[in-house]
């Protein structure tokens, strides 16, 4: 019996090898072959290879692979221990007694430097923040001391042993460090079992002894591992003392193992920084990218190895010298040897050689778009190509995964080419996969957040939360205006603010919130009449009753789900907890009814893992607990599905594929970041053999690069997306690309580097010689772009006909219409002609209670009070409503804020009083406008003889404007009264008043002018924009009385947007229904050339020539 090593480049020629070897049957023929293999990617397919091994047909290539038992390493291993299911020792579960041992030792001095980092005595938030580290910290620690175990077990023996030194007792523990040692005696009086290095040896022992009765065959394989740990290479060997062991590595480079031969070192292990074995590799990216390998060498130094060839003849055994760059720099690599001038004097590229690609992309979505092409480039140019042999690996699976999702395999007919292709998705975390697990983190979020409206409606719109409410979209964005409307910010209710110091504070809560929308069905919000802290919100239709009692239900269910699962409580608790909740909140179809079994399973792990039933966790803790349990996990049915297949990058690092893709190697991003635990005692001075993360990125990248077959294909983000400035690659790539410079006769970065354009529609995507792009959408809009440009057609080919009335006369008119048509020409001809609204966008909803009130938020305070005083409202009524509206900023700020808006507006209530003197009403007007039609409605504010408007914003053209077509209309019906208008706003010097009339007998020509031209503004749009029309028709007046004041620069000031300025101030050509009509950024001209001049004087000349007196009031 032995341990032997079977190694080769090719991880299909360790296969082949391997199907020989199995098909050699064990004595027994009832026994299985136990096959080890590293990720489930390597199984499925290692599974599809043999079967054309080991079939039962007289070549065994009949599809055939039975017999066979996969383990991963881990199971092995465990079965080797005697610990298959429950090992204590294993990081999830020994973090249970490590929290206890923690717990009893926090209060001890030589536990110090943990009791600080851990909040022990520490009062305050800081405190806080600190104590909820707890679990996280302690599996941190439970991790790091299984590494121990694992990599280095002569530490934790020493430790046991009383010597508390770094290399059994050579070296002293830094002192930060020194409580570890007693942490992990104390830990190992916890464990109910024998310590791990202990286990180790005992089983070490027993399987060189023999008679270990364990359940494996006479003959075990182990395939496609690049890194074993030293006590895993220790098990192998004693187990190799009674049976057949055999090691099928993939090696980057078989004469690179010949050429490591004898490096020494106790065990194949010495301290990283005396490793000398990159002195001995001759290809600069072996050295860089080759350091796992190298090590695994080291620590397989002295057992038997064979290298594997493929037989002569075999496509994997062609000695044909490779032709592409991707084939020398392969053969390069597998040779050890760095090409010399002359050796690359003679290797010239040939011009189709697309062997090697690298493409920099503008962000993670361009690089999807460029990969999509690249592939349907390479299936088109190759007819034997299926997406089956192409492999897409992307080091952050979870932000490529949706983008991917998007450009491929959406099975339409049309379209790009891409979305035909079929793709499975492999590595994904489970939160992503199964909506019920992400609602549970939603839950312990919320649980450990402020419960913020953004919040609560994002988790209504997850699709089992819809599902079980019924929410449609038009119902959730109802529900959003409701809830941006009633106040709520953040907070359930009063108590649950207690944590953030605001309890006595119940505004803007979702209890008060929906008490609002709720009394809102019952009671109208005009009279102001509340139920103790609750104004009733009055936009609630009947028709929605339902609506608001689902929302009410949902927050309801909410709010139960977070009192359980608030304090601290056991893990089992929490679990129970936390599915009911989640049962309470959502609903699946039945074809994800899988979803259901899936999330209480893994609730059910959770708290199975835990065997100390009585200690409690914080919310921190479980959140943490749950976090690492749902990462992203290999899954077995997504991989070698005849799909093609993405993953991340170490389930198939090393299966060759005729087209290998890497997706996102950006700078910053791959290598993964290695910063060492400060908590670490083996990153203090690491041993080879010992698992870093970035030397584990950059064996991956090596193994990927070996894997491809016929083409290699990267992408990363070469450019900024918003600025474009220029990003570096990672640096592996960019050490890729300096070897392939230096690979054949000239350099080829510029043939192998391709820098995309940032959009796919770009004219560089089409050349007719080579278009690279199959996106006909994409090509339409480069010959859109290309195109001549052509200025957009006119809104009307010409003046639409008059609306008439149904017996076929001109309509009557109302005053609200014409009020409405001179305060927006262009509004009222797209709304009442074409039936075209062009709605703002609405502001996104506010989470953080105001502390203070911009210019904006005052206005619509002052506004409004100023409104309802005017309509006889009684004004401690109206102060309390806006307090209880939840507009205002918390206790003294809201009340400070809100008694400056109420002095403003106390401040024009008084300097108008002897204007409102008397009754306010409403007057009716009917005007004969003496051509068969009659102007009819209601003048509101009306006091004895005068029309009074008062805003709380300053004096401007539309206020002024609607005051004297009121004026107009009192005067024209009620010619024998002496009407006057008063239209008083602020100024910077206090109120101001724009006077008007009383009116002779003009007034009836003067509205009938108006009503023409609200006529032919009814046909065409009118280019008079209220305030620029004022500003030309004010300058255009002064300019008649001998003043410099040009019209057009005036009206210029108001229409036009001002670039430089910082206060966000816009002109009216920034308004929707200008720029429907006129274009963005129209010039003052294009209203000039439709006539503003003549429309504006025709609107304000009666206005400016009749009498009114602007001034203070």
């Amino acid at each position: 019996m032995t341990l032997q090593i079977h190694r080769a480049s090719r991880t299909d020629v360790l296969a082949d090898a391997l199907g020989d070897l199995l098909r050699t049957p064990l004595a027994d023929p009832f026994a299985e072959e136990v096959v080890v293999v590293p990720a489930k990617g390597v199984e499925r397919w290692l599974t599809q290879r043999l079967s054309h091994r080991l079939g039962a047909g007289p070549r065994g290539d009949d599809g055939v692979c039975a017999g066979v038992r996969f383990l991963n390493p881990r199971s092995l291993v465990s079965l080797l221990l005697g610990r298959e299911r429950d090992d204590p020792w294993d990081p999830e579960r020994l973090v249970w007694p490590l929290l206890a041992t923690i717990d009893e030792s926090l209060g001890e001095r030589e536990f110090a430097t943990l009791g600080r980092h851990l909040g022990h005595g520490v009062d305050g938030a800081d405190g806080e923040l600190r104590r909820n580290r707890r679990y996280s910290v302690a599996l941190r620690l439970a991790h790091l001391f299984a590494s121990y175990a694992l990599q280095r077990p002569s530490l934790v023996t020493a430790w046991r042993e009383g010597r508390d030194g770094e290399h059994g007792g050579e070296q002293g523990l830094p002192p930060d460090l020194a409580w570890q040692p007693e942490l992990w005696r104390r830990l190992i009086a916890q464990v109910d079992a024998p310590p791990p290095d202990v286990r180790h040896a005992q089983t070490c022992a027993a399987l060189q002894a023999g008679g270990d009765g364990l359940p494996l065959p006479d003959r075990l394989s182990l395939f496609g591992h690049t890194r074993i740990p030293v006590t895993e290479v220790a098990l192998l060997k004693a187990l190799g003392e009674h049976r057949d062991v055999h090691l099928f590595l993939p090696q980057p480079s078989p004469v690179l193992w010949d050429d490591l031969a004898d490096l020494g070192g106790p065990g194949g292990v010495v301290p990283r920084a005396a490793d000398d074995s990159v002195e001995r590799v001759g290809h600069p990216l072996l050295a860089s990218l080759g350091r796992d390998a190298r090590e695994l060498r080291r620590l397989l130094d002295g057992v038997s190895s064979e290298e594997v060839r493929p037989p002569a003849g075999t496509p994997t055994g062609s000695t044909t010298d490779p032709v592409t760059l991707l084939g020398w720099l392969q053969h390069d690599l597998r040779a050890n040897h760095a090409p010399s001038y002359d050796e690359r004097s003679t290797r010239e590229l040939d011009p189709d050689d697309h062997s090697l690609q690298v493409h920099a992309c503008h962000g993670p979505a361009r690089q999807v778009d460029v990969l999509r092409e690249v592939l349907v480039g390479l299936l088109e140019d190759d007819p034997t190509l299926e997406p089956r042999d192409v492999l897409v690996m992307c080091p952050d699976i979870e932000t490529y995964a949706p983008l991917i999702s998007a450009g491929f395999g959406l099975a339409t007919t049309d379209g790009h080419p891409a979305h035909r292709l079929r793709v499975k998705l492999a590595d994904r975390a489970l939160t992503s996969t199964n909506p019920l697990l992400a609602v549970a983190g939603d839950l312990l979020d919320l649980a450990g957040g402020r419960v913020t409206a953004s919040d609560v409606l994002d988790l209504a719109g997850t699709d089992p939360v819809r599902r079980r409410f019924g929410f449609t979209d038009d119902e959730l964005d109802r529900v959003s205006r409701w809830v941006a409307r009633a106040g709520v910010r953040w907070g359930l209710d009063e108590e649950s603010r207690a944590a953030f110091r605001m309890e006595r504070f119940p505004h803007n809560t979702w209890r008060t919130g929906l008490d609002r929308i709720l009394l809102g069905v019952a009671m109208s919000g005009d009279d102001h009449h509340h139920l103790g802290r609750g104004l009733p919100l009055d936009d609630v239709a009947s028709s929605e009753i339902d609506l608001a009692g689902r929302l009410a239900e949902l927050v309801a269910r909410v709010d139960r789900t977070l009192t359980v699962l608030a304090g601290a409580r056991t893990v089992a608790d929490w679990a129970t907890g936390l599915r009911d909740g989640v049962r309470s909140l959502v609903d699946v179809a039945a074809d994800d009814a899988w979803q259901v079994p899936q999330f209480e399973r893994e609730l059910g792990r959770a708290a199975a893992s835990s065997h100390e039933g009585g200690l409690e966790l914080r919310l921190a803790d479980v959140r943490a607990m749950l976090e690492s349990r749902l990462a992203g996990r290999p899954t077995r049915a997504n991989f070698r599905t005849g799909s093609l297949t993405v993953a991340t990058m170490v389930p198939m690092r090393s299966v060759p594929h005729r087209v290998v893709c890497l997706v996102g190697l950006d700078d910053g991003v791959f290598p993964r970041a290695g910063a060492v635990d400060g908590d670490d005692v083996l990153g203090r001075h690491p041993l080879t053999g010992e698992r870093d993360v970035r030397s584990e990125d950059r064996q991956l990248l090596l193994d990927a690069v070996l894997a491809a077959t016929e083409h290699l294909v990267i992408t990363y983000s070469g450019a900024d997306e918003q600025s474009g400035a220029s990003l570096p690659p990672a640096v592996p790539l960019g050490e890729i690309l300096d070897a392939a410079d230096r690979t054949t006769n000239a350099p080829v970065r510029d043939r192998v580097l391709t820098r995309h354009p940032l959009q796919p529609y770009d004219a560089r995507n089409f050349t007719r010689e080579r278009p690279f792009s199959f996106d006909t959408a994409a090509l339409a809009g480069a010959r859109s772009a290309r195109g001549v440009r052509r200025e957009p057609p006119p809104l009307l080919d010409g003046p639409l006909p008059p609306r008439l009335a149904l017996d076929g006369r001109a309509a009557d008119v109302s005053l609200q219409d014409l009020r409405d048509f001179l305060g927006h020409p262009v509004r009222a001809f797209l709304r009442g002609r074409l039936d075209v609204a062009t709605p703002f966008e609405p502001d996104d909803l506010a989470d953080a209670i105001p502390v203070s009130l911009d210019s904006l938020e005052k206005w619509q305070i002052g506004d409004r009070l100023l409104r309802q005083l005017l309509a006889g409202q009684d004004p401690v009524a109206v102060l309390t409503a806006e307090q209880l509206a939840g507009t205002l900023p918390p206790r003294g700020l809201g009340t400070l804020a809100l008694h400056e808006v109420a002095e403003e507006c106390q401040r024009l209530w008084s300097r108008t009083a002897d204007l409102r003197d008397g009754e306010r009403r409403s007057v009716d007007v009917d005007v004969d406008l003496r051509d068969g039609r009659r102007l009819t409605g209601t003048v509101p504010g009306v006091y004895g003889s005068r029309v009074v408007s008062l805003g709380y914003s300053r004096l401007n053209a539309r206020q002024r404007l609607h005051a004297w077509v009121d004026l107009l209309a009192l005067s024209a019906t009620y010619p024998d009264q002496h009407w006057t208008a008063h239209a008083v706003g602020k100024d910077r010097a206090g109120p101001k008043r724009a006077l008007c009339g009383p009116l002779d007998h003009r007034a009836v020509g003067w509205l009938r002018d108006l009503v023409d031209l609200r006529d032919r503004g009814l046909c065409a749009p009118l280019p008079v924009p209220v305030k620029t029309g004022a500003a030309w028709a004010d300058a255009h007046a002064r300019e008649l009385m001998g003043q410099d004041h040009p019209p057009v620069e005036a009206a210029r000031r108001e229409w036009e947007t001002d670039p430089h300025n910082q206060f966000g101030i816009t002109g009216e050509d920034a308004d929707p229904y200008h720029q429907r009509v006129y274009g963005p950024a129209a010039p003052v001209e294009a209203l000039l050339d439709a006539g503003l001049g003549e429309h504006a004087w025709a609107i304000w000349e009666p206005l400016l020539t009749g009498g009114e007196r602007v001034g203070p009031l």
